[in-house]
C-alpha cells in the first residue's frame, strides 16, 4: 500500500497565486491588443484622410487656399500619426514589460524598464504638442488668443521636459542590469 505524498505547505496558495498572475497577464494582453488596434485604426484613418484630401486638392489646383488647406491637412495627419505611434509604443512596451520581450523591433524601441517606456512617450507627447500648435498657427486669423494657447503649451512642454530630465537622472543613478540576448540552440551533432 502506497501512501500519498504529503503536499508541501502552501502549495495550494502558490497555485492560486500563479492563476492570479496568469489572469493579470491576460488582462495586460487585452490592454496590449486594444492599444494596438487603436494604433492601427489611427494609421488607417490618417492614410484614408490623406488620400481623400489629396484627391480633393487635385480637383482644386490653382485655387486660392488649396495649398494652405493641404498644409493644414498634412500637419493634422502628422498629429494623428504621432498619437497612433504613441499607442503602438505603449502596446509594445506593455508587451515587453509584462509578458515577454518583443522580437523584430528596431533597437531604439527595445523597452527594458517602465522608465524607458515613459521617456519614449514623453518625447512623442512633446512633438505632438508642437505639431498641434503648428496646426493652430496655420489657421490663425490674427488676434491675441494664440498667445495664451502657445504659453499654455510651452508650460506643458517645459514641465514634461523637466520631468524627463529628472527621470533620466534617476535612471542614471540606478542603472538596470543588462538583459542577456536569447541564444539560438546548438545544432544537433
Amino acid at each position: 500500500m502506497t501512501r500519498p505524498h504529503p503536499r508541501a505547505p502552501g502549495a495550494p496558495a502558490s497555485r492560486q497565486l500563479s492563476h492570479a498572475f496568469g489572469f493579470t497577464r491576460l488582462i495586460v494582453e487585452l490592454g496590449v491588443l486594444s492599444s494596438l488596434v487603436f494604433s492601427l485604426a489611427l494609421f488607417v484613418a490618417a492614410i484614408w484622410q490623406a488620400a481623400r484630401t489629396i484627391r480633393d486638392a487635385f480637383t482644386h489646383l490653382g485655387e486660392e487656399g488649396t495649398t494652405k488647406h493641404l498644409m493644414v491637412a498634412a500637419v493634422e495627419q502628422a498629429d494623428t500619426l504621432l498619437v497612433g505611434m504613441a499607442l503602438l509604443i505603449i502596446s509594445l512596451g506593455m508587451q515587453a514589460l509584462f509578458v515577454g520581450r518583443v522580437q523584430n523591433v528596431p533597437a531604439w524601441l527595445h523597452i527594458r524598464t517602465f522608465d524607458d517606456l515613459k521617456q519614449k512617450l514623453l518625447g512623442i507627447v512633446v512633438v505632438a504638442l508642437a505639431v498641434n500648435f503648428f496646426s493652430v498657427a496655420l489657421e490663425w486669423k490674427g488676434g491675441t488668443e494664440i498667445l495664451a494657447y502657445g504659453a499654455a503649451l510651452a508650460a506643458v512642454i517645459l514641465a514634461v521636459g523637466a520631468y524627463s530630465v529628472i527621470l533620466s537622472r534617476q535612471g542614471a543613478a540606478h542603472p538596470e542590469p543588462p538583459v542577456p540576448e536569447p541564444t539560438a540552440p546548438a545544432p544537433p551533432t
